[in-house]
């Protein structure tokens, strides 16, 4: 299964903040949409950013109440992991294992922002495909006979 199939069936919205939103207005976007990280993106779509819920509590951690004085722009993670639609849900859980990252924004080739796709989204995709690979198998051994 690749990362295209997964947006096809959960879309292609992404919710996002602006660099200069609080923390406050943040943690507010965060809630109300039940999600665990927002993109960063300038006014042309561009992605500069993501801000998750880890991010927030280790600056909270080590910068106590200060915290809520920043915006997005000072508080992203810069370094993005991403994906593309043609990207398989191996490969995609395989990047986050390793870069110990739960959100993949989706990148076409161009650059343009396709989707993301939590960690939550490829363990669904995987046990969806195993409970197929199980039906086939059990379909096969039934009619083998």
């Amino acid at each position: 299964m690749v990362i295209s199939n997964i947006l096809r069936g959960k879309g292609s919205q992404v919710i996002s903040v602006r660099t200069g939103d609080c923390v406050a207005s943040i943690t507010r976007t965060l809630a109300q949409h039940r999600i665990g990280a927002v993109l960063v993106v300038e006014g042309d779509g561009t992605v500069l950013g993501i801000v998750s819920e880890r991010d927030i509590v280790r600056a909270l951690a080590g910068m106590g109440e200060a915290v809520t004085r920043m915006t997005a722009g000072q508080l992203m993670t810069r370094v993005l992991h991403t994906v593309n639609p043609r990207s398989s849900v191996q490969e995609a859980l395989q990047l986050m294992t390793d870069r110990r990252v739960r959100h993949l924004p989706v990148l076409e080739a161009d650059g343009a922002l396709a989707g993301m796709v939590s960690i939550g989204d490829l363990v669904k995709a995987r046990i969806a495909e195993a409970e197929q690979e199980a039906e086939e198998l059990k379909h096969y051994v039934a009619t083998a006979g």
